[in-house]
């Protein structure tokens, strides 16, 4: 889900019985075996657990072509002042280019707008449609929904389905788009539908909310926190950068360890650091990959990186760990505010919106990019060339050594008593 007007709360629903998406979808029963690594979490009963040891069997893996469907939902109250084209191009190619560049080529959503709108059956006002939304309006939408579409779409067909609402129809709340996950799943066209994503979107909407979105259904977590009244800064966790965290991030590109969980690393890409001694490698950048530069000591763009190894590991408990990268200028962080080694824990037993993810800021009394960062005191998280920095609580260190004529970083990371 998206930040308030950039977030919202994942929510559930189906024929109709309904469940909030911080709830537990499923557990370690439904999983397939996914990552054998030492430093591989396991899987918990959290809601989108950050487990990579384990896939869930109810989400879709993003893996090569998906296909997504997009209804578009007029209301008999307003006449449409867009077109399904232009709604559609509002979020396409810029999604699926995201996800290609994330995936370094190995998944690709293929979107399926339908041409023309869908009259529901009632006014959109008669939905009460908005960001933390009624169980039973919720229901009442999708059962309408569903209704309208199966005429048009065989769901069997996509694993991804979008309902997008016309923007400008009188009860249409533009902060109440959001993942609905199914406790029971709609089974329709001969296949289960488990979960929707409902879009509210202005015209134009949110930058790369639909990613963020999206990032959902394939069982990533909303890595935001949001403050119990509503107020205050919902950025403190990651600040810019993961796209879950704000799809309005500086560096939005997803963590190495969202790749990992996806299946876009390979295994000898991810390093597990053991052991109380020093442990030298080479880092690639996060975004280094199939057509994209980065810049190496020369200062010119260079290519050829991409199959090198992009997460380097420590386990500090049974379901922790402190995640080691290399982040810079290039593909989905092109944007970045600092270049460096980003260090952030990761706790598979925290649920989305807990705080599964929390970056380290290895400059704790300096902000950057205050005009443009979604969160300051984090945009300068990362370790820069040249320093050493020791995660607090932890006793583990890492140094910036150097970086190679492609572009790599190569650093030090000792564990320390406590690794």
């Amino acid at each position: 889900m998206s930040v308030p007007k950039l977030r919202s709360t994942a929510a559930v629903c189906t024929t109709l019985s309904a469940v909030a998406a911080t709830s537990i979808l499923t557990g370690p029963s439904v999983a397939e075996p996914f990552s054998p690594a030492p430093c591989a979490l396991h899987r918990t009963e959290a809601h989108h657990s950050e487990g990579v040891d384990t896939w869930s069997a109810a989400y879709a893996r993003p893996s090569g072509a998906v296909d997504a469907v997009m209804v578009f939902l007029s209301f008999p109250d307003a006449v449409p002042r867009t077109t399904p084209a232009q709604l559609a191009a509002d979020h396409f190619p810029a999604t699926s280019r995201f996800f290609e560049q994330a995936s370094y080529g190995r998944f690709t959503l293929h979107p399926h707008p339908l041409k023309r709108w869908l009259r529901m059956p009632r006014p959109s006002t008669a939905y009460a449609i908005r960001r933390d939304w009624g169980v039973g309006d919720r229901a009442a939408y999708l059962r309408d929904a569903f209704a309208v579409a199966d005429k048009e779409v065989d769901f069997s067909r996509y694993p991804v389905v979008y309902f997008v609402a016309d923007p400008d129809a009188p009860g249409v709340d533009s902060d109440a788009t959001k993942v609905v996950n199914l406790d029971t799943p709609v089974h329709v066209d001969g296949a289960d539908v488990r979960r929707v994503v409902t879009v509210f979107e202005k015209h134009p909407p949110d930058r790369l909310v639909l990613a963020h979105e999206t990032g959902h259904v394939f069982d990533l977590p909303d890595l935001y926190h949001r403050p119990v009244d509503g107020k205050g800064d919902w950025d403190t966790y990651v600040g810019d950068w993961d796209l879950m965290g704000s799809q309005f991030g500086l560096s939005p590109d997803l963590f190495a360890w969202h790749k990992w969980k996806l299946g876009w690393l390979d295994p000898r890409q991810v390093v597990c650091v053991r052991g109380a001694g020093a442990t030298r490698l080479t880092l690639e950048p996060l975004a280094a990959g199939p057509g994209v530069a980065v810049r190496g000591t020369s200062g010119a763009p260079a290519f050829g990186l991409g199959h090198g190894v992009k997460l380097a590991v420590v386990r500090t408990g049974r379901d922790s760990v402190l995640a080691f990268e290399a982040r810079g200028a290039a593909g989905n962080d092109r944007a970045t505010c600092r270049e460096g080694i980003l260090v952030y824990r990761v706790r598979s037993g925290a649920a989305s919106g807990s705080g599964p993810v929390q970056v380290v800021d290895a400059h704790p009394r300096t902000e950057a990019c205050w005009e443009n960062s979604v969160y300051p005191p984090l945009a300068d998280a990362p370790v820069s060339l040249g320093e050493g920095f020791t995660v607090p609580g932890e006793g583990v260190k890492v140094e910036v050594e150097g970086r190679t004529a492609s572009g790599a970083w190569t650093v030090k990371i000792t564990p320390g008593a406590s690794g």
